[in-house]
């Protein structure tokens, strides 16, 4: 091939792929660090929550606040009010974004509908207390898991809602299943933004099926299929989990959240499903690294606090935002309170929950076991006669980032020294 054909050719080429680039309906990608903001979901503002916002709010673009929510249905729906401290919040130094959050209304059938003025007079009232408490807000989110089928009258109150507290951004969450319909393309020309909600918990068949809260294929997806929207989003990931009970027979029973724990009787099987930080942090990875333009950021669900059981820890969350995959660093360490006595400890330096199959094994020379027991979900297993394992049960509980356990002790006759070490095993 002579050069000019070479640079013919080549300007083909160049055309084809700038066409491909903007051929309609395609998508520009980006690339680089992705904006995390968070939910404040709690209903009680107490004191690990203040502690929380005080320590962790700095890394977040904004802090979206759970104001009040919309119970019941019908003529009998009524609004539950959180009350947010405001004042705190004026002092975190974040952007604000309040959540009014819809339960299991039924969406309106026709465009005229009271409870779309009803809506719109009760955001308009959530921005002025805030305003009135020096907080200003950097948007209202509606969260409402509309049915597809209402998508439409869901409109005229979101139409609504924007005109009474304008200028500030209506964002709306959305799911992936309202993606294709025709009436939520029309829907999210009349807001500013929204949030694509890529976790929830489908009623699972049995105890021994797989339940993920968040399926990394579905979230890829629905994120590309948003982009195709050209409108502004977010999409929401997963920090939390649930207990899930299933009956003697096997059959789905119900669930219990954080909040809320629950009895259930002795020959019910338990369960937790829980957000899998290795599953997050490779979304992040990836839309780090190549995302549509229009993806404007990740937003949990929900911050982390001190004493939520089935939530992230901090370490955990920080290092997901990071990029980073959290691993657990399980260690013993040994107590001698008076003599002959040894108490045992287990603690994790890690970033992410411990839940392997843990043991600590303890040595000693030249004296002789008098008496060992084990704690907390943990059995003492002989080893011979100058060593000793603490073996953990099934009923173990997950060990969180930065805790310290007292797992067992054990008494001997003589001082000498004792070493421990831990081993992560495979048993039944």
């Amino acid at each position: 091939m002579n050069g000019r054909l070479i640079a013919i050719a080549g300007l083909g080429l160049g055309i084809m792929g700038v066409a491909l680039l903007h051929r309609p309906g395609s998508v520009r990608r980006v690339t680089g660090p992705l904006p995390n903001d968070v939910y404040v979901w709690q209903r009680v503002w107490t004191d690990p929550l203040h502690q929380a916002l005080e320590q962790h709010a700095t890394p977040f673009s904004e802090l979206v606040v759970l104001a009040a929510e919309v119970v019941g249905n019908g003529r009998s729906a009524r609004v539950v009010r959180v009350p947010v401290d405001y004042a705190f919040l004026s002092q975190v130094n974040r952007p604000v974004g309040l959540a009014l959050r819809v339960g299991q209304l039924s969406g309106p059938d026709i465009t005229a509908d009271e409870r779309a003025h009803a809506l719109g007079d009760l955001a308009a009232s959530l921005i002025q207390e805030a305003s009135t408490n020096l907080v200003r807000v950097a948007e209202l989110q509606i969260d409402f898991d509309c049915a597809a089928a209402k998508l439409e009258g869901y409109r005229v109150w979101v139409k609504e809602v924007r005109r009474q507290i304008a200028p500030v951004p209506v964002i709306i969450t959305a799911l992936p299943a309202w993606l294709k319909a025709p009436a939520f393309k029309r829907l999210v020309q009349t807001v500013d933004g929204f949030v694509l909600q890529v976790h929830s918990l489908e009623r699972p068949r049995g105890h021994d099926a797989p339940f993920p809260l968040c399926r990394p294929e579905v979230a890829r997806h629905a994120v590309e299929q948003a982009a195709r929207l050209g409108k502004p989003f977010r999409v929401a990931l997963p920090t939390y989990g649930y207990r899930l009970a299933f009956d003697a027979k096997g059959r789905w029973a119900g669930l219990s959240a954080e909040g809320s724990p629950k009895d259930w009787p002795a020959d019910h099987v338990i369960r937790e499903v829980r957000a899998d930080p290795t599953s997050m942090v490779g979304l992040v990875r990836e839309w780090t690294a190549n995302r549509p333009e229009t993806l404007h950021g990740v937003i949990w669900y929900r911050l982390p606090v001190a004493g939520d059981t089935l939530n992230w820890t901090w370490p955990t969350l920080a290092a997901v935002m990071a990029g980073e995959n959290p691993q657990p660093s399980l260690r013993s360490a040994t107590r001698r309170p008076r003599a002959g006595l040894v108490e045992v400890d287990l603690i994790n330096d890690g970033q992410a929950d411990g839940t392997s199959p843990v043991s600590v094994v303890l040595h000693w020379h030249q004296a002789r076991l008098v008496a060992a027991d084990g704690l907390q979900g943990i059995d003492v297993v002989d080893q011979g006669a100058d060593a000793i394992q603490f073996r953990a049960r099934w009923d173990f509980a997950r060990m969180q980032p930065g805790e310290r356990r007292f797992v067992g002790w054990l008494r001997l006759n003589s001082e000498t020294e004792v070493t421990s070490e831990v081993r992560i095993d495979n048993h039944d």
